[in-house]
């Protein structure tokens, strides 16, 4: 492994709130996570819907406050991190330029000449070039609307990107275009990616880790290969069958047979080791 980008220990998050007698409840969205992300690396973080993905995204990148634990940052400032959103019409100013927004994400840089000039050649990078540079986000496509946002995240040159959601807003077709534009500016510029989802086909491609959360909680973390060919967790076994082939055939029986098959109820023992199962592949397993 190389040096150690963000190391994790025993993250929580905790959210309150109080029902209509004044009652306090709590939900823990992250519950106890402790792992590291490594210089060079993009860590898959996959898990359904509420399983605490995108709020463990957030903690790392100090959107949230931590309710107990500690996050250890090996960065140079905060501008070493960034994010690309999930919906990037959402994350984009409408009366704004590519170019313009792309810019602002400079704002601190005093060298207006400098900056202009940076900014076209990023958005040349993520392919959008001449005139289209002066359009607004309106007259982009959505895969066009998401390079200009990964063009925001990228110019500050940052060191740790968190992508959340980087694809699920747009068509399948473009899918595979963006996280090949990502794999390449991972390569072409040294980045390290948080790369959350819940599309294990896609995290398959540009991960070299996977971490599962479940209901808050980190379950398995295994290299993509482990996971997929080894997987230990019951809740990943449920998410790798619920990912269908390519393979229409094969897809038609993956249906069939987990209508017809009976679903394991997945619980958590709060009395819990980390096995490893082999070599960098480890697992939650109750005791």
């Amino acid at each position: 492994m190389t040096k150690p980008l963000m190391t994790l220990e025993n993250v929580t998050k905790v959210y309150k709130s109080k029902d209509f007698q004044g009652k306090v409840h709590e939900q823990y969205a992250v519950n106890g996570v402790s792992l590291t992300i490594y210089q060079g690396e993009t860590l898959g973080l996959v898990g359904e819907s509420g399983s605490g993905k995108s709020t463990l995204g957030k903690l790392l990148l100090n959107f949230e406050t931590l309710t107990s634990g500690k996050i250890e940052r090996h960065l140079k400032d905060d501008k070493s991190m960034q994010i690309i959103f999930q919906d990037p019409y959402a994350s984009l100013n409408p009366k704004q330029s590519a170019l313009e927004s792309v810019k602002e994400a400079l704002w601190f840089e005093t060298d207006k000449v400098s900056v202009e000039k940076k900014a076209r050649e990023v958005l040349e990078l993520v392919g959008i070039t001449g005139e289209d540079v002066h359009k607004l986000p309106k007259h982009f496509s959505g895969g066009q609307r998401q390079r200009i946002g990964i063009a925001r995240a990228v110019i500050s040159n940052p060191d740790f990107i968190v992508c959340d959601e980087p694809t699920s807003a747009l068509d399948v077709s473009i899918q595979a275009q963006i996280v090949q534009l990502l794999a390449d500016l991972k390569d072409k510029l040294g980045l390290s990616y948080l790369f959350v989802t819940h599309d294990l086909s896609l995290v398959s491609h540009i991960s070299d880790r996977i971490a599962v959360m479940y209901q808050g909680h980190l379950v398995e973390l295994a290299t993509t290969k482990q996971l997929f060919d080894n997987p230990q967790h019951e809740y990943t076994k449920k998410l790798l069958s619920a990912h269908l082939s390519v393979d229409p055939n094969f897809a038609k029986q993956q249906l069939i047979d987990f209508a017809t098959t009976p679903q394991p109820v997945i619980t958590l023992s709060q009395q819990f080791e980390w096995v490893e199962v082999e070599p960098n592949h480890f697992v939650r397993r109750g005791v």
